[in-house]
C-alpha cells in the first residue's frame, strides 16, 4: 500500500473544499471497496478525507411518499426501515441480497453508488485494463470474460456493474443528490453512471470533489408491488449473473405501470426501457413478458465465454415479472 496522509472532516463544506482543492485526495467513508483499493495498488490517493463524522446519514421520509437516504446510511439501516420496507420493498430485497452483513452494516449508500468494477483485470496491475490505464488495452475480451457484461459495452470495456441497490434505485427513477465547490445539483440515477464507450476510465459525470449527500426515491404506486430477484453461483456473498429489480402495477388484467432495472449483465444498472415499452398496456400474462424481455435483450453482444447470460438474463426477467404480478394479485407487498 502506498503511504497516504489522513484528515477527518467535521462538516460538508470543508470536506468538499479539502477533496475539491487536491486531485490527489479522495474521500473515505464505509471503505469496503476504498480500502480494497488501497491495498491492491489500483488507487493511490496523496491523502484521504475521512468523512464519517459527516450529518448526511439520516433517513427522511417525504410528505409526497417518497424517501430520502444520506449519502452516508448505511445499507443496513436503509434495508432495515419501515418507509423503505413498505413502500420499495425491491430496494429493500436488493440491499439484502449484496455483500454480507458485516460488510452492510459499514457499508454507505454513497459509497455504494461509487463502488469500482470487480473486473479481475482491473484489480490486477499487470493486466491491460482502459479503465484503470487508459489506452492500455482490454484484457477481458480475450481472456476470461463469462463474468462480463453483453449490453452496453464497447470495444474498450466489457465489466460489469457490480451494485444491486443500484439496479433497483434505477428502475424507480431515484435521483443523486451532490455538494461541490460550486454549489448542489442533482443527477437522475440513470445519468449518474456512464456507458464505457471511448472513455471507460469516466464512471460518472461528476467532477473531483463533488460529494453524494443524499438519494431520493420518489413515490410511485407500482413501487408498492416489486420485486427484486438475483441469479448467482451461490446463494450468499457472491455478484450476479443477471438480476432483475420490477415495479408493476396491473389493473383490470393489463400492465398499468411497469419499472425494469437489470444487473449482472450490462456495464452499468440497466433500465430495461424496451422491455418497458413492450409492455405498455399489454396483457399481465407470461406471453407479454416472454415478448419483452426477448426485446430487450436482442440488443446484447455476447464475449467468448458469456453468451448463456443473454438466456439467463431473459429468463430472469420474465420470472421477475410473474413473481411481481402475483404479489400484486394477492394485494401484498413482499
Amino acid at each position: 500500500m502506498q503511504p497516504f496522509a489522513y484528515t477527518r472532516a467535521a462538516d460538508v463544506a470543508t470536506a468538499v473544499a479539502e477533496v475539491g482543492s487536491d486531485p490527489g485526495s479522495e474521500y473515505l467513508a464505509g471503505g469496503t471497496t476504498e480500502v480494497d483499493m488501497l491495498r491492491i495498488g489500483v488507487a493511490r490517493p496523496r491523502r484521504v478525507v475521512d468523512i464519517n463524522e459527516l450529518p448526511i446519514s439520516g433517513i427522511e421520509e417525504l410528505p409526497d411518499g417518497g424517501v430520502r437516504l444520506g449519502g452516508l446510511a448505511r445499507m443496513s439501516d436503509v434495508a432495515a426501515h419501515p418507509a423503505v420496507r413498505e413502500r420499495f420493498p425491491v430496494v429493500a430485497q436488493a440491499l439484502e441480497k449484496g455483500a454480507s452483513a458485516q460488510l452492510r452494516n459499514m457499508a454507505s449508500m454513497g459509497g455504494n453508488m461509487m463502488q469500482r468494477v470487480r473486473c479481475a483485470y482491473f484489480r490486477d496491475g499487470g493486466a491491460a485494463c482502459n479503465k484503470r490505464v487508459p489506452g492500455s488495452g482490454c484484457a477481458a475480451l480475450g481472456g476470461v470474460n463469462r463474468g462480463h457484461a453483453v449490453l452496453g459495452t464497447s470495444e474498450h470495456c466489457i465489466a460489469t456493474h457490480p451494485s444491486d441497490v443500484a439496479v433497483a434505485l434505477t428502475a424507480l427513477d431515484a435521483t443523486v443528490h451532490l455538494r461541490g465547490r460550486g454549489g448542489e445539483r442533482s443527477i437522475a440515477l440513470d445519468d449518474f453512471f456512464l456507458l464505457p464507450g471511448d472513455t471507460p476510465e469516466r464512471e460518472h459525470p461528476i467532477e473531483h470533489g463533488e460529494l453524494i449527500t443524499a438519494i431520493e426515491i420518489p413515490a410511485s404506486e407500482a413501487a408498492r408491488t416489486s420485486h427484486y430477484l438475483k441469479v448467482r453461483d451461490r446463494e450468499s456473498y457472491e455478484f450476479a449473473l443477471a438480476s432483475a429489480a420490477v415495479a408493476l402495477l396491473v389493473e383490470d388484467g393489463r400492465v398499468a405501470q411497469v419499472r425494469i432495472g437489470l444487473g449482472g449483465v450490462a456495464t452499468k444498472p440497466w433500465r430495461a426501457r424496451r422491455a418497458e415499452s413492450a409492455l405498455a398496456g399489454a396483457p399481465a400474462e407470461r406471453a407479454s413478458y416472454e415478448r419483452a424481455a426477448a426485446e430487450e435483450m436482442a440488443a446484447a453482444v455476447p464475449q467468448s465465454m458469456n453468451a448463456f447470460k443473454i438466456e439467463l438474463a431473459r429468463r430472469t426477467m420474465v420470472r421477475a415479472l410473474e413473481t411481481t404480478a402475483s404479489l400484486g394479485a394477492r394485494g401484498g407487498t413482499r
